[in-house]
């Protein structure tokens, strides 16, 4: 396969998940200010700093309200990781490589995309009903991975969009789980008090996993949460899960076995991934939460950079190098 054609179906995924991602973060804030109408503090800047683009959210609408940090996330064409930005990309992505594609798989991702743009494009500039909007994003998400798992072959093309989005995935749990434990939470004194446990419960529901919490680890606590989602390689939202996924689908393109690699995109993912194997819930509560994503993000973006090097740029590096140049989508 070209590298220009993997590299779009690569940042297809990636667009696809983002989009998906943003709208579970929304709807999920819209049902917890029903549910806490009078909890204190902001509940809407946190959606922002999770993106890291709280600079150019200040510079453009000022205080973080409501129906700005909505549009912002949602509609705004000049933010690039907006889901209608989101889809604007995935979308063309996916029109440059149609040929490679599935119908269904096209088709499904056009049809979100002119769902997504006429709310752009109408003149009350949101959705009508906010709610029903970032639901149908996210159950379109989940019927694309659906339909690739269904209708794609189990070859290159369906292993670079299943790397991207696992990438993806990781990358938008391990920000959101940061923002929680630093931010979300007003002040200390909340520790512990149903109001803390809400805002877990929330996180988990952000992330497709309350259900699935209660079923296997019970009653909230902040150390089991962070387990399931970072170490757990079982819940297909986990960091661990999403990057043991994304190392699976690039050693299906070289054909390289665990334990050893051919490129430095499988040597830094595997490096990631044994070091969350060899993790323990009690020594990332002792280094700090936010220390220890912080410096997990910092390897993801090698990975990243290496997936570049490896597969996409005009002229990779030899084998086993650590090329530093990269495309920006």
């Amino acid at each position: 396969m070209l590298s220009r054609v993997a590299e779009n179906i690569y940042w297809m995924s990636r667009y696809l998940e983002r989009a998906a991602s943003v709208a579970r973060l929304l709807d999920v804030n819209l049902e917890l200010a029903l549910d806490l109408p009078g909890a204190p503090g902001t509940m809407w800047a946190p959606l922002v700093d999770v993106t890291g683009d709280r600079p150019l959210f200040n510079a453009a609408y000022g205080a973080p309200t409501m129906e700005r940090v909505s549009h912002f996330l949602t509609l705004d064409m000049q933010y690039p990781n907006s889901i209608v930005s989101c889809m604007i990309k995935a979308r063309e992505n996916a029109r440059i490589v149609r040929d490679h594609l599935p119908m269904e798989l096209w088709e499904e991702i056009n049809a979100l995309y002119h769902f997504v743009l006429q709310a752009a494009q109408s003149q009350e500039g949101a959705p009508s009903n906010p709610g029903a909007f970032y639901r149908h994003v996210k159950g379109s998400g989940m019927l694309l991975g659906g339909i690739a798992q269904d209708a794609m072959m189990e070859g290159e093309l369906w292993r670079f969009f299943r790397a991207g989005r696992m990438l993806e995935r990781a990358d938008k749990t391990s920000r959101i789980l940061d923002v929680k434990y630093f931010i979300l939470l007003p002040d200390v004194e909340y520790v512990g008090t149903p109001y803390d446990d809400i805002q877990w419960a929330a996180l988990l529901r952000s992330l497709g996993g309350f259900q699935s919490y209660r079923r296997f680890y019970g009653r909230i606590s902040p150390a089991n949460v962070v387990h399931m989602l970072v170490l757990d390689g079982a819940f297909p939202r986990s960091i661990r899960y999403c990057l043991g996924e994304a190392d699976h689908s690039l050693r299906g393109l070289t054909g390289s076995a665990p334990g050893g690699y051919v490129n430095a995109a499988e040597r830094v993912l595997g490096q990631v991934n044994a070091m969350l194997a060899y993790t323990e819930i009690d020594s990332i509560f002792l280094q700090g939460l936010h220390e220890f994503i912080d410096g997990l993000q910092a390897r993801m973006n090698d990975v990243d950079a290496a997936i570049f090097e490896t597969f996409f740029a005009p002229f990779p590096s030899a084998p086993g190098g650590n090329g530093s140049g990269r495309r920006t989508e």
